[in-house]
């Protein structure tokens, strides 16, 4: 994947790089139709890299959304299946306490409709724990609950799974273009959308991309991408945030519920805790989201029910996104359904040639592509199946063996877990450039961690092109460092693979720490303000680039 390439023409051009884009064009490569997708940022950078990396049937969404269960539950079998190396399994406990709207009794029915679709995700049945049960599972539990329940549900890496799907489609013949946006559309003589005119937002060079069918798939930026083609499409964008803890609150995910009475949870996710989501409606800019510490302290209130000593946790950072949520009217933001939609818009439109994919959810991204290559390829005349659910994807094919690899390569095991999951049993494929007498790999970020060979991995062969695109695709700079001890040494490995300049590099820099200074802001508090303005200050003065700080 690289902005480098250009490619002018293609059967389909897809726009947006999430798990729905990525998604569709991995099934539309696989049926061996020509692809090119222009995504304006980095692969995965919006909703897919916000959300909690679940692919659940999501309980809550099973008295209204009952397909949407059962679709995420089909699914989220069919991805352990094709990408082994990126899930997780979750076990979830759901503590019940006396004050709660729904006594245990109903809430046992809900988890025995549930059941029935574990199945389908490989999960276990729920049981139903004594409060002794329960806090011997988690000490950390609030001792007021009444009984609680157990329930399984399974994580993904969200951003690699964006990757995998990207690399797979240009392993199979697609093009897949990083920040390039979208600019207008290309009309035929008859008003018929045949591509559009995009520009790489880092060089400035603009060009044609001319294709047969376009399908917007960009997530919380469909209605403007529409507006740009000429058409209408109206969504009611949801804003969630993630509160992020520097290592796990528990092993376990814990329900919790929020003032309002909203479901949430503290889960583990990688090396961390996460705790969330909020669900509001937003009206502001999509690129510029940020938590408030109105949210902060909301998510903090509904977790301190469950775990009392919550904030005894050190919080590092938040994410925050957007869903593009289908729009409803007269629901409250939970209310809202979760389903997606594939709009024609020569059928439903004016545009001919132009189709949308809107709504959804990242657990039943594989049918939800699917169906949109079902319904493209119809319209291009290709008869060939889907096979999404049956090849694997890249690192999918087998078990890495972590114990072999560390050894060979001299790296220590977490070094090697953490490649493993990763680029699966591609990981040897990462340290191939590294010799552990002449040039060992060296450890780049400690948090993850990160060696330097995986940067220079990713820089050569998937594409990346900018330094703070490495919180995506290796998580640097997510840690407790914040990318404060690890960005300059990344920086300069990146310089060195890319060709950068001194004044290039800097800017790189710059641009990685406002981004994360942003993500920290919003929890810290009293003298750690402080602290980590001179902590930064340390790291970053000394290459003179004080000045470019947030």
């Amino acid at each position: 994947m690289s902005g480098a390439t250009r490619a002018r023409q293609a059967q389909v051009l897809l726009i947006g790089g999430g798990i729905n884009g990525t998604g569709i064009a991995r099934d539309l490569a696989l049926r061996g139709v020509s692809v090119l997708l222009v995504e304006r940022r980095e692969i995965g950078s919006g909703t897919s890299w916000a959300s909690s990396g679940m692919i659940h049937g999501g309980l809550r969404y099973l008295q209204q959304d009952p397909e949407v269960t059962h679709h995420s539950c089909l699914d989220s079998g069919a991805i352990q299946r094709i990408a082994p190396h990126l899930v997780f399994r979750i076990p979830f406990l759901m503590p019940i306490f006396a004050d709660d709207p729904i006594g245990p009794e109903l809430v046992e029915v809900g988890l025995e409709m549930y059941d029935a679709y574990q199945p389908l995700k490989n999960g276990r049945p729920h049981t139903r724990l004594t409060p002794a049960q329960a806090l011997e599972l988690e000490p950390a539990l609030s001792d007021r609950l009444e009984c609680a329940f157990t329930l399984d549900e399974w994580g993904v890496d969200a951003a690699r799974l964006c990757v995998a799907n990207a690399l797979d489609a240009t392993g199979h013949g697609a093009r897949v273009l990083t920040h390039t946006e979208a600019l207008a559309p290309l009309l035929s003589g008859t008003g018929e959308v045949v591509g559009a005119t995009v520009r790489d937002t880092l060089t400035g060079e603009r060009f044609d991309v001319h294709a047969d069918l376009t399908l917007n798939a960009a997530g919380p930026w469909v209605p403007q991408v529409a507006e740009m083609m000429g058409e209408s499409v109206i969504q009611r964008p949801g804003k969630g945030i993630h509160l992020v803890f520097e290592r796990r609150v528990s092993n376990l995910a814990i329900y919790a519920k929020g003032v309002d009475g909203r479901d949430m949870f503290t889960f583990p996710h990688e090396q961390n805790s996460m705790a969330g989501t909020t669900d509001d409606d937003y009206y502001g800019d999509l690129d510029r989201i940020d938590t408030t510490e109105d949210e902060v302290a909301y998510v903090l209130q509904a977790m301190e029910r469950s775990i009392p000593t919550i904030r005894h946790h050190r919080i590092t950072h938040t994410i925050q996104g957007v869903r593009p949520t289908m729009y409803g009217f007269g629901s409250y933001e939970d209310e809202l359904s979760r389903d997606y939609a594939i709009i024609d818009h020569g059928r439903e439109g004016q545009a001919q040639g132009l189709f949308t994919i809107t709504g959804g959810k990242l657990a039943a991204y594989r049918l939800m592509a699917e169906d949109a290559a079902d319904q493209l390829c119809a319209r291009l005349g290709n008869r060939e199946p889907c096979r999404t659910a049956e090849l694997p994807l890249p690192g999918g094919e087998e078990e890495a063996d972590v114990g072999a690899l560390a050894t060979r390569h001299a790296i220590g095991l977490p070094a090697a877990l953490r490649l493993a999951f990763r680029h699966g049993s591609r990981a040897d494929e990462v340290l191939a450039g590294a010799d552990p007498e002449l040039r060992p790999a060296k450890l780049v970020c400690a948090c993850e961690p990160v060696l330097d060979t995986e940067l220079r991995h990713v820089a050569r062969t998937e594409g990346l092109r900018k330094l703070s695109d490495c919180q995506l695709r290796v998580r640097l700079g997510v840690g407790a460092c914040q990318g404060s001890g690890c960005g300059a040494s990344a920086a300069g490995v990146l310089a060195e693979e890319l060709g950068w300049d001194a004044e290039r590099t800097i800017h790189e820099l710059a641009e990685l720490a406002a981004l994360r200074w942003r993500a920290v802001a919003p929890v810290l508090e009293g003298a750690q303000v402080t602290a980590m303005e001179v902590h930064r200050s340390v790291h970053f003065g000394m290459i003179g680039m004080s000045g470019d700080l947030p």
